[in-house]
């Protein structure tokens, strides 16, 4: 078993170095490559629409060739790339795919190198193998609350510019023009889809896509609206404006509201684990039997497994949905 382990991590090294030096090389021989398929990626984030070019629904998963034939057959990759686009990120996903399993079969290694136990090496792995992703959910996260504290000062900027004659494309340029990324990226991106030929609903069905943000589907669901329907934009789009400042104000009076509730999960979850590692310093046999005796390690996992499930519960019930 060690001996198969270390053969695979071996491998993975030697893959992750090989995919590294793909990408080091063609980024300084090709300074611009990557921001072109960058943009290209996110212009094919969403392969609904059959009349979208061949060239914008191509998709690279990684800079190697047989593994991006293979990832292109893995279950889920299409959900890890959007993931990826959501997050701005400039790596592939055959990158945070090989780091994964780089990282969980070195923490497990390690682990099992460390402790003879071998629930402490996978529950290692299994952390190690999923931070890359969480770090892209966090990436996401953060990319989208800055593009949602940018939005309504947008719409004000494209209502005032339809207000003063310009056209809808104007203001969507001009919003481009005034704001940085993530919103004035991906303004321009839509806008670049719309110069290449797409449609005003295609273009903005495919930014709602790569942001993923309620209240900018209010926007795009506004805009198509109208557009099918009629009416003044600009009354529209500046009333869009107002009701998600007041929806920003008072997802903020809740926030305080649940503040009390929020601190209390987190003492109610942090608190077993503070209290385990005291007793382990105060007596550090007093917890062997649970990772030596087979029912203490049933006990262990049963711990975890009801911890889990409480987090689960504790974050439902102060998570309020506006």
């Amino acid at each position: 078993m060690t001996i198969t382990l270390t053969a695979l991590w071996i491998f993975l090294i030697s893959l992750f170095f090989i995919e590294f030096g793909f990408y080091t090389y063609r980024s300084v021989r090709y300074p611009n490559r990557s921001r072109i398929r960058k943009r290209l990626k996110g212009l094919s984030s969403d392969n609904t629409f059959i009349e979208q070019p061949e060239i914008l629904r191509q998709k690279v998963f990684s800079e190697i060739g047989f593994l991006n034939k293979l990832l292109a057959h893995v279950p889920g990759i299409e959900s890890l790339d959007r993931l990826i686009v959501q997050a701005n990120s400039s790596y592939s996903a055959g990158f945070y795919i090989q780091i994964s399993l780089f990282l969980m079969i070195t923490a497990f290694v390690g682990g099992s190198i460390v402790s003879s136990n071998s629930l402490v090496a996978l529950m290692a792995g299994s952390i190690l193998g999923t931070a890359p992703f969480w770090v892209l959910r966090i990436k996401k996260k953060r990319r989208i609350a800055t593009f949602q504290k940018q939005l309504p000062e947008a719409l004000e900027l494209i209502a005032r510019a339809l207000k003063a004659g310009h056209a809808f494309t104007s203001g969507i340029k001009l919003a481009a023009e005034e704001f940085k990324d993530p919103l004035g990226s991906e303004f321009q991106a839509t806008l670049d889809e719309i110069n290449f030929g797409s449609s005003v609903a295609d273009a903005f069905k495919n930014m709602s896509n790569r942001i993923d943000c309620p209240e900018l589907r209010f926007f795009v669901v506004s805009v198509i609206l109208q557009r099918e329907t009629g009416g003044n934009l600009a009354e529209i789009i500046e009333s869009l404006s107002h009701l998600i400042r007041d929806r920003f104000k008072f997802e903020g009076k809740i926030r305080v509201l649940s503040a009390e509730g929020r601190l209390s999960a987190a003492i109610l979850v942090v608190l077993p684990l503070v209290i385990a590692l005291v007793i382990n310093m105060i007596s550090p046999n007093y917890l062997e039997p649970l990772f030596t005796d087979p029912s203490g390690k049933m006990a262990a996992v049963a711990a975890l497994a009801g911890m889990a499930v409480g987090i689960v519960f504790i974050k439902q019930m102060i998570k309020i949905r506006v």
